[in-house]
């Protein structure tokens, strides 16, 4: 198996379901009395709410140069925001970095969908790193809530999904926002936050989601399989 480098803490609660999701799909290959290699080093969130993007290169940078002199022979980011960093990092390591939207992409490519609304906090949904991503190695449009309603996304995000709160209020809010996305010609929705398909499941809305965590997870358990 290869060893894979975790990078998380942002949060903490979306690490932990990166680390869970990793092992439950590990066992189906190995058993459950078996684990792959993981070395995790997890960062303070502070950093991600500084909005310092030098100082967050720097980070994930010196961070994933860490993982790598451990031997680790990729890097996966527990989060969808810390994206952000991969034109950075990527081309200053000998390893790869398992992008995000490529795991998103290539499954949305399988379910022939090529209109995807993003939901998630301010920085993904406004950054360009998920749907510059999907456009360029996927042709894949990618449409985001009105820009009315992206501080309300961004709070319950930042305010309580990542703090591990889970209200009926924020349920109601992203349901909402996929109805309108959908009216806007959406065929399919990306759940970009790491807590978002813990708050959102499939049977609560009738377009198909793309629960980015799940995804990466897979492309995780499939690099350590050498898939």
């Amino acid at each position: 198996m290869n060893t894979l480098g975790m990078i998380g803490g942002t949060s903490w609660h979306s690490t932990i379901e990166y680390y869970k999701l990793i092992n439950q799909l590990a066992s189906k290959k190995i058993g459950d009395w078996a684990n792959p290699p993981l070395i995790i080093h997890s960062i303070n969130i502070e950093l991600m709410r500084e909005q310092n993007k030098e100082k967050i290169n720097a980070k994930y940078l010196d961070t994933s140069l860490k993982l790598q002199a451990a031997g680790a022979k990729a890097v996966v980011i527990c989060a969808n925001t810390p994206h952000m960093v991969y034109d950075f990092v990527q081309p200053k390591i000998d390893i790869p970095i398992l992008h995000i939207a490529d795991a998103t992409g290539k499954e949305a490519q399988k379910l022939g969908l090529k209109k995807l609304g993003l939901l998630g906090n301010k920085p993904t949904m406004t950054g360009s790193f998920i749907p510059k991503f999907l456009k360029n190695n996927y042709d894949i449009e990618t449409i985001i809530p009105e820009e009315e309603f992206v501080p309300q996304a961004h709070e319950y995000v930042s305010k309580e999904l990542t703090q591990g709160t889970f209200s009926d209020a924020a349920k109601h809010f992203f349901i909402q926002q996929i109805e309108l996305l959908k009216a806007r010609g959406a065929d399919g929705i990306i759940l970009g936050c790491t807590e978002l398909p813990l708050l959102i499941q499939q049977e609560d809305v009738d377009i198909p989601t793309l629960a980015t965590t799940n995804l990466h997870a897979q492309m995780a358990v499939d690099f350590i399989f050498n898939k």
